[in-house]
């Protein structure tokens, strides 16, 4: 099988529309109710194509593990040409039910969606929409369709290598963002053994000299040269940890908490395999380096093979159904990463200059629990907490050193 995650031989969406069924009637008109999560769900949604590749039910999967949310893919131009918005080249998203009731029965489970746009195969609306408003107004369709709180541009070959294509993608990234105030957004790009590629650390130098700062900048380290499992996984994070730092500005605890994971559960297209344990491996790092991101390809190959050992419907490896999803819901569990994308990514460590007085933040309270974003006043200085943080006094060094010192008020 290649990679061409597109190329979808099993198009079996029964799972998904038959139990749907049970609900559409009232389900249909209720995918813009959604409230959304907090951000480390979004953080933490393995991607599922719901019309393609044997898709298992949600429910069930949400049921089994207690994950919350998924990265439904992909959203791409139409295989005909044009620059609306279809599922896999095919379905128009202006005409789609099949996908809005599964997330319909996701929402009523409890759970929400982000949307995946581009991904390894088909054309990409960046290439073809021709300007960043225009490529930027068909992501608003399906942003509104869906009532999303999350989207995730996943910029791979060909469009990878395309410079116009991807100025399209990063400036609709930008608007979209602008446009719908806390939407989570997150950047997906091949990795390899030097964190990424060339063309991603192109990709990293465009988004900063147009001042775009994702929730996330994530790398997908499989299918060439990740034939050590989980460590060599790990050396390419730390690795593009480094591009992160190098490319943006950034200093570390900001790279960290802005980086993310996107792994292959099982036997990639090159043959490298993917196991439990090594999912754990990087698990434990990407916790105990508080990375922004943990997710992977996908949940529809989440399951032992049986009677075929097609890598898009299951994984090739010894497992039970949903092993790897239940990583993704211990990584939402885990102490929340940062998800608040710096101000600028020309100066991100810059401190936010506060007018001289009185401390207008409410004063930090030991037994509080905050959230990245949240600004406190201690000391008669104003403080930002970077990530998820309880107990941990400001202007102290703790254990992470949560606290950005604003200035004194």
């Amino acid at each position: 099988m290649q990679r061409s995650r597109l190329a979808a031989t099993l198009v079996a969406a029964a799972t998904v529309a038959g139990a749907a069924a049970v609900v559409a009637a009232t389900a249909h008109a209720q995918t813009g109710t959604s409230t959304g999560l907090d951000n480390n769900w979004y953080a933490a949604a393995p991607y599922l194509m719901p019309q393609s590749n044997n898709p298992p039910d949600p429910v069930t999967v949400m049921n089994a593990t207690g994950q919350k949310a998924f990265q439904l893919a992909f959203i791409l131009a139409p295989k005909s040409g044009g620059c609306s918005p279809t599922w896999d080249g095919t379905t128009p998203v202006s005409s789609d039910t099949t996908v809005g009731d599964a997330i319909n029965r996701i929402r009523g489970n409890g759970g929400d969606v982000s949307v995946s746009v581009g991904g390894y195969g088909g054309t990409k609306l960046g290439q073809t929409c021709g300007t960043v408003d225009a490529t930027a107004a068909a992501y608003q369709q399906v942003v509104a369709k869906y009532n999303l709180k999350a989207i995730d541009f996943d910029l791979e070959e060909p469009e990878y290598e395309d410079t116009a294509a991807i100025a399209n993608e990063l400036g609709a990234a930008k608007k979209l963002q602008a446009d719908n105030p806390g939407l989570f957004v997150s950047v997906t790009m091949p990795g390899t053994a030097a964190g990424t590629g060339w063309f991603g650390t192109q990709l990293l130098d465009q988004a900063k000299s147009i001042g775009f700062s994702p929730n996330d900048f994530s790398i997908m380290p499989f299918d060439g040269g990740f034939t050590g499992g989980g460590a060599s996984q790990v050396s390419a994070l730390e690795a593009f940890h480094g591009l992160l730092q190098s490319h943006l500005g950034w200093d570390s605890d900001t790279a960290y908490s802005h980086e993310g994971f996107s792994g292959m559960n099982g036997k990639s297209d090159s043959s490298e395999f993917f196991n439990v344990s090594d999912f754990q491996t990087v698990y434990d790092y990407a916790t105990s380096h508080h990375l922004g991101r943990f997710t992977f390809w996908a949940v529809n190959r989440d399951r032992q093979c049986t009677t075929t050992t097609d890598n898009s419907v299951c994984s090739n490896v010894q497992q039970n159904d949903w092993d790897f999803t239940k990583f993704t819901t211990r990584f939402a569990g885990a102490t929340p990463p940062q998800t608040t994308p710096p101000t600028s990514p020309t100066s991100p460590t810059s401190p936010t200059s506060n007018p001289p007085g009185t401390c207008s933040a409410p004063e930090w309270q030991k037994t509080q629990v905050y959230t990245g974003g949240t600004v406190v006043a201690h000391n008669s200085h104003k403080w930002t907490a970077k990530w998820w943080t309880q107990g941990e006094e400001p202007g102290t060094t703790g254990q992470w050193g949560v606290w950005t010192d604003n200035g004194g008020c």
